[in-house]
Order: C-alpha cells, then structure tokens, then sequence
C-alpha cells in the first residue's frame, strides 16, 4: 500500500470517494444530507482548493498500482499548547470492496510516519458519535477520546 499525493488529474477519483464516504455518513444525523443526487453533479472545487493550499493534502491510497480509496490530512497548530503541532485525518475512505484488508490500519501508520518526519506532535481524527465502526476502528489504531463537539441545528 502506498499513498500517492493527488494532482489536478485525479479531481474525479477524489471526487467519487468523497461522495460514497459522504453519502454513508447521512443515516447518522439530517446534518449530514448530501446536497448532491450522485457523485458527477458535486463540484471538484474542493479539492481543487486544497491543492493551492498547503496545509491539506489529499492522497490516493494505491495498492498493486490500483486506486483502493483515499485519506485528507490538515496540519495546525495550536500555540499556546506545549504539544501543539498535530495532523490531522479530515477524510478517510477504503472502496468497499477493498476493506478488511488492513489498508486503513496502513494509511493510519503512514500518516502517523508523516506527522512524525513533520514535527507534529500528535494525530486527530473525528467520526459520526454513533458510528460505532469508525470509533472501534480509531480506538483499535491507539486514538484515545479528547473531546467531544456537539451541534445545533438553527432551522
């Protein structure tokens, strides 16, 4: 497994997966709802922006030279905190039919590589509370709860 750093010609690709993982994150919450009826009607603007901006990168995951999913990492930083620098992992997707195979383990052990050569500090991730797959998955990775973000809808 390895991670190819995406380019202008791999829009579609980052495009499609963000879709599949977006769309199975709507059961958990009406905040979740795709604006978008499938994956070719959803602008590639957004990931067009993170290749201009250099705190975010997205990545192919690519396995015997075949594309099996894709990981967005941001760095920050928090300066008033002595542990401050952290990366962290904004998407995560394995293709369906390529999961259980351990490359999400292997995208989460060369992303922890990649903060290290960094100079980051920590990792971060988020999931969906009740997604009890993701939590046990983080958790199963040596993710530990930190803190827990609360939403409130204003319609």
């Amino acid at each position: 497994m390895e991670l190819v750093e995406a380019d202008e010609t791999d829009l579609d690709a980052l495009v499609e997966r963000w879709y599949d993982l977006a769309t199975a994150m709507e059961p958990y919450s009406a905040l979740n709802e795709v604006a978008y009826e499938d994956a070719t009607a959803v602008p590639d603007d957004g990931f067009r922006a993170h290749l201009d901006d250099p705190s975010v990168t997205d990545y192919l995951v690519v396995v015997d030279g075949k594309t099996v999913g894709f990981v967005t990492v941001e760095t920050g930083d928090r300066p008033s905190r002595e542990l401050g620098r952290y990366l962290d992992i904004a998407n995560l997707e394995i293709d369906a039919g390529h999961r259980s195979r351990g490359y999400g383990e292997a995208v989460v052990e060369r992303v922890d590589r990649m903060a290290r050569e960094e100079g980051c500090d920590y990792l971060t991730v988020s999931c969906e509370w009740d997604n009890d797959g993701a939590r046990r998955f983080y958790r199963d990775a040596g993710f530990e709860p930190k803190q827990v973000t609360y939403t409130r809808p204003l319609e």
